[in-house]
């Protein structure tokens, strides 16, 4: 078993990648304090961590139900991410912040979207924590893979926590100017994600629709 949870650590850890996940969460959070930056970055891995366990249960059912397929979701998390990033590459955070509205409020929701999902539970995380559920029922060890997997969410996302915190400190360090100069490279970067995302969410499309031309 132990080996099988260090397999699924390591797999979901490089298959989510925090550190991708930081430019946005020091975007989000530019503005607020030291505490409430903390609360979302844990909120967002509790976040990520739910999403994952419930595809892991019934992800594939989920799919097979509304008929959607995870190609689709690279495709509209590509759309979401490119417009954040270049929102932030013109200065500005993705959601903007209503006038009035508090840490708490404004935290909660960048927590859940886009922190937790779709940048932490991102597709890649979803698809792979479905085809382990799915080894784990055509092998023998069934009980114990789907346990380690459930032990190997919880640790991940909690470590993807403590590496957001950290990248908040980061911005501390580099005070107003250098945030505002890191905010607009770092929208650059999250710019080259989305693309990546798109492209490999729309490339089985075009596959599709290139093979249904007739010769």
């Amino acid at each position: 078993m132990l080996d099988t949870l260090l397999f699924q650590f390591t797999s979901l850890f490089t298959m989510i990648n925090p550190i991708a996940a930081i430019p946005i969460y020091i975007a989000l959070t530019e503005a607020m304090t030291p505490k409430a930056a903390r609360w979302v970055a844990m909120r967002a891995a509790v976040t990520a961590c739910i999403a994952l366990t419930v595809f892991a249960l019934v992800g594939d059912a989920i799919f097979s139900f509304f008929n959607i397929s995870v190609n689709g979701l690279r495709v509209a998390g590509g759309i979401l991410f490119f417009v954040m990033g270049f929102e932030m590459l013109r200065g500005r955070t993705v959601p903007k912040r209503v006038d009035g509205e508090s840490d708490g409020d404004y935290g909660s929701d960048v927590a859940v979207t886009p922190i937790g999902i779709p940048m932490i539970a991102g597709p890649g995380a979803i698809t792979m924590v479905i085809l382990f559920i799915q080894e784990g029922k055509v092998s023998a060890a069934t009980t114990a893979s789907s346990i380690s997997l459930f032990i190997a969410i919880a640790a991940v996302c909690a470590l993807t926590a403590v590496i957001l915190a950290s990248g908040r400190k980061m911005l501390a360090k580099l005070g107003r100017s250098g945030s505002k100069i890191l905010m607009r490279l770092m929208g650059l970067i999250v710019m080259l994600i989305a693309v990546e995302f798109f492209f490999a969410g729309i490339k089985p499309y075009i596959i599709d629709i290139a093979r249904s031309i007739p010769a």
